[in-house]
């Protein structure tokens, strides 16, 4: 669950990486943030699920 966490983390920064270059406003940057976050903490929890199933 930790790669999940980390995932969000990441996700966050780089959404509000992303609407920054873009030149949002912060509700912009916020949105980014949270959806970017949500995209990579799924994307860890299956990493992370399919790493628990095949045992690595």
């Amino acid at each position: 669950m930790i790669l999940a966490a980390i995932g969000a983390v990441i996700g966050a920064i780089l959404g509000w990486v992303h609407a920054t270059k873009r030149g949002g406003n912060t509700a912009d940057k916020l949105q980014y943030a949270v959806v970017h976050g949500i995209a990579l903490l799924l994307i860890g929890y299956f990493i992370a699920l399919f790493m628990a199933k095949w045992g690595i």
